[in-house]
């Protein structure tokens, strides 16, 4: 008699569901490594404990190790990971209603801020609404393309149209956990951010993100730059 299957949920769930582990991947949703000790702080739990939550997230497939020299860096494995903790977060903000979002901590991340290395929040939203507008993606399937308004459009704001590289998503839509509406993710998002915080049209602001918490690393500040350059191209 065949074994019954049991799904491999109750395992991961149960990786993702302890606080300081939460807290810690709610860290690397950034897209960023980061150290042990790091997490550690994040995590609010002393580097021996963390040391064993981290062992138990990369044995549940969540986060990824690369070992520099005497240091260790995490980050979270996938993209798939990412998507389904983000996945997780819209359904645990189900009940937040908009006084809930415009408290100081959640304010700082609504308004902007990095979700697996490609911009989220109202100006996140707002890019995707732009780029539609401007019919600047081919978005016939799950896969998006560039089209040729939208090589145009990048151009015209000084970055050369990216190409697709090896197996990574290039373009497609992400739900945004604090607006519920899609934002842009992929290969080109992840391009428009750094281009974005490379003219300092964004920034990371550590003094003012603090409030957010555990999620600071994330939160993206618009600048006076940003105020005359990008909101312009959001409409």
């Amino acid at each position: 008699m065949s074994p019954t299957y049991e799904p491999r949920l109750a395992r991961i769930a149960a990786a993702i569901a302890d606080p300081a582990r939460s807290r810690m991947l709610a860290c690397l949703l950034g897209g960023h490594y980061a150290s042990a000790s790091e997490l550690a702080r994040v995590a609010t739990v002393a580097p021996s404990t963390a040391s064993a939550h981290l062992g138990t997230l990369l044995e549940a497939g969540l986060v990824a190790c690369e070992p520099r020299g005497r240091h260790r860096y995490f980050k979270l494995a996938d993209a798939e990971v990412a998507h389904a903790l983000e996945a997780l977060s819209l359904v645990a903000e189900r009940g937040a209603g908009e006084r809930d979002w415009n408290t100081p901590s959640r304010r700082v991340l609504r308004e902007a801020r990095c979700c697996y290395g490609h911009l989220a929040g109202r100006l996140g939203v707002g890019l995707l609404d732009a780029l539609r507008r401007g019919c600047c993606l081919d978005e016939h399937g799950a896969d998006w393309r560039l089209t040729r308004q939208g090589e145009t459009w990048l151009r015209s704001i000084g970055l050369e149209p990216p190409r697709p590289v090896g197996s990574r998503r290039f373009a497609y839509p992400c739900l945004d956990w604090s607006e519920r509406r899609d934002h842009l993710a992929g290969g080109l998002a992840t391009s428009l951010l750094d281009h974005f915080i490379m003219r300092r049209w964004l920034v990371r602001d550590p003094a003012r993100a603090a409030v957010a918490g555990p999620l600071a690393n994330r939160a993206l500040t618009l600048t006076p730059q940003g105020r005359r350059h990008l909101l312009p191209l959001l409409g």
